[in-house]
């Protein structure tokens, strides 16, 4: 009986290390494709792009890498849905670069991120506790950042826009913390989903501390 649960625990943990493996090297690929098309956006000098496009591109990208999520062509999918985030991302960067030291900005807006993707994961990685409980603190915050989204575009306050973007980068922080936690502790094994999952909380936590520096700024 206890060398089946040790045989058990072993091929867990083997099994968690290779989706960890897996979605972090994926995850690499799909950074460094998102940077290249950043790029091609700004030197093209491509438009913001129109909302609707926006959110249909995304939510029909996202549809499909969850439909392909255990074929090859998920990882196409992946891709292709980085890439399209990257071409989002090329005007915002275009405007922040025309600012007074705007490059500086974006470089601390990268740092921090980048730290804060390294100590969260860090943490959930050698503390191997159970954040799960953070499911419903994800799920409140979801509906809660969306209602001040809708409201954001409605009431052009400041102090609110202050609060979305501290929300988004709180609620993106979170994210990466439990789905690393869940890739450490089995719970899920689809390296396609968890590089989906983390690029996405990366995506908003960047551009929120980018808007959160700016905003100290006054730009």
């Amino acid at each position: 009986m206890r060398y089946t649960e040790a045989h058990s625990s072993t091929h867990t943990s083997q099994a968690a290390n290779k989706t960890l493996r897996n979605t972090y090297g994926l995850l690499s690929l799909t950074l460094l494709f998102s940077a290249f098309t950043a790029g091609v956006s700004m030197t093209m000098n491509f438009a913001n792009m129109n909302i609707f496009v926006l959110l249909i591109g995304f939510y029909g990208l996202l549809f499909l890498t969850h439909k392909f999520k255990n074929s090859p062509l998920g990882i196409l999918c992946v891709f292709a849905l980085t890439g399209f985030m990257g071409l989002t991302l090329g005007p915002i960067l275009s405007a922040y670069m025309s600012l007074p030291g705007g490059g500086s900005l974006i470089m601390t807006a990268l740092g921090i991120t980048g730290l804060s993707f390294l100590g969260l994961s860090a943490y959930a990685l050698i503390s191997k506790r159970d954040f799960s409980f953070l499911n419903g603190f994800i799920t409140v915050g979801f509906f809660v950042l969306l209602f001040a989204v809708i409201a954001g575009i409605f009431i052009k306050m400041p102090a609110l826009q202050i609060f979305i973007s501290a929300g988004f980068a709180l609620f993106s922080g979170a994210v990466i913390l439990l789905q690393t936690n869940q890739i450490v502790r089995g719970g899920e094994t689809n390296y396609i989903l968890a590089t989906v999952n983390l690029y996405v909380s990366l995506y908003n936590m960047f551009l929120s501390i980018l808007s959160l520096l700016g905003m100290a700024r006054d730009d």
